[in-house]
């Protein structure tokens, strides 16, 4: 056994973390890919059955009073609200990532002073967020800038409406400063709006604390809640009177049942729902979120930087010198929970480390990405990762 073998054993044995593996559906392969989808906790597929043969097969209709259906947007938002550094009642879940990215940077828009003329996109987010927030240019009659985040403080002026940023690059893994990035933009006049899709779980966000403006993020990854699982939007609170969401819908009306011509907004964060929610989902999302019940954020986040520190320790002692480029930067304050690796033969390297049980992703062109979800991931997993890798490129 190598030394780093033995050296994983005992981070293994003092790891506070460690019980919560017993949590979830693991296998022996080393999943490194809960930064796309999270692993399945044991406890889901009894609870969603449930859901289905008692409270849609036997109680139907009655389950969206009896069952608590009709509250799962803002209760379950509630749930999330303290792993995203949120009070509670700012946070409703439902639709996916993108349509609460248009609700947001449309909302945002709306909010800030009608001379303000231009948007700011994160120039390397993922394209939809830039789709989105060019459609959301042409919908108010804004220009569009995309700039690198780094680029931002410069950017900012009396023109900036709202600014939409990445809080960890899907690509890279680069964690922004967003409390830093929030107060420039502040500072300029503008809204702030956040997407949080690779940090929400993996690490200490704290919305209220840095005043963010508005923020959504998936329940997918991180928070394991199970394929295309709803996103969630966030509003802070003393902005939720002026929120004009830009699809409003029956379910955001202050009288749904009402059936009204005219759309009156429901109070608070209820503003962000737009149609009926998708229960079966979203119960699968609440149940899912019991995992974290006494779990501290920052022992995430301390364990979170533990994992890929002895991930690079790893490559450095196994990878062939040259093999690999980390794309990751090294300093904590500016890393997520995920390793980026540059390789020439990404693609065929990633197939041939799945075929002999490490489980990471490839990004086109050349990236192979690797994710620690500190809930699951040990540190026998990363040794034997790091050295499977060592075999698999020098081969």
């Amino acid at each position: 056994m190598s030394e780093l073998a033995v050296r994983a054993r005992k981070l293994d044995g003092a790891d506070e973390l460690a019980a919560l593996r017993d949590r979830f559906v693991l296998d022996e392969a080393v999943y490194l890919d809960g930064n796309s989808l999270g692993a399945l906790p044991g406890h889901v597929p009894d609870r969603v059955a449930d859901v289905i043969r008692r409270q849609w097969g036997e109680l139907r209709i009655r389950s969206w009073e009896e069952s608590g259906w009709w509250t799962a947007p803002e209760r379950i938002g509630d749930r999330i609200a303290p792993l995203v550094g949120a009070a509670p009642g700012q946070i409703v879940v439902g639709d996916s990532t993108s349509v609460n990215v248009f609700k947001a940077l449309v909302a945002a828009v709306r909010m800030a002073d009608g001379d303000r003329d231009e948007i700011l996109v994160d120039a390397t987010t993922f394209p939809t967020d830039g789709y989105i927030a060019e459609s959301a240019a042409r919908l108010t009659g804004r220009t569009l800038r995309p700039v690198t985040p780094a680029e931002v403080p410069d950017a900012l002026g009396g023109r900036t409406a709202a600014v939409l940023l990445n809080h960890v690059d899907y690509r890279t893994g680069r964690l922004h400063d967003l409390p830093a990035l929030t107060a420039a933009i502040h500072a300029s006049g503008a809204l702030a709006v956040w997407d949080l899709c690779h940090s929400a779980g993996a690490l200490e966000v704290g919305l209220d604390e840095h005043g963010v403006d508005l923020a959504v993020g998936c329940t997918y990854k991180y928070l394991n809640g199970g394929p295309g699982s709803p996103a969630y939007l966030y509003v802070r609170e003393d902005l939720q009177p002026r929120f004009d969401s830009p699809l409003p819908g029956w379910n955001s009306h202050a009288e749904p049942f009402g059936m009204r011509p005219s759309y009156a907004p429901a109070p608070g964060a209820l503003r962000g729902r737009v149609g009926t929610p998708d229960i079966l989902s979203m119960l699968a999302l609440e149940a899912a979120l019991d995992v974290w019940q006494d779990v501290s954020m920052s022992a995430v986040r301390a364990k979170s930087l533990a994992l890929t520190d002895f991930f690079l320790e790893c490559v450095e002692r196994y990878v062939p010198a040259g093999r690999v480029e980390c794309l990751t930067p090294a300093r904590h304050q500016e890393r997520g929970s995920q390793i980026a690796l540059r390789c020439d033969d990404a693609g065929k390297v990633m197939r041939r480390l799945i075929e002999r049980g490490v489980i990471g992703d490839f990004r086109h062109p050349d990236v192979l990405r690797f994710g620690f979800t500190p809930l699951y991931v040990t540190f026998t997993d990363v040794e034997r990762a790091g050295r499977v890798l060592g075999e698999t490129v020098g081969g």
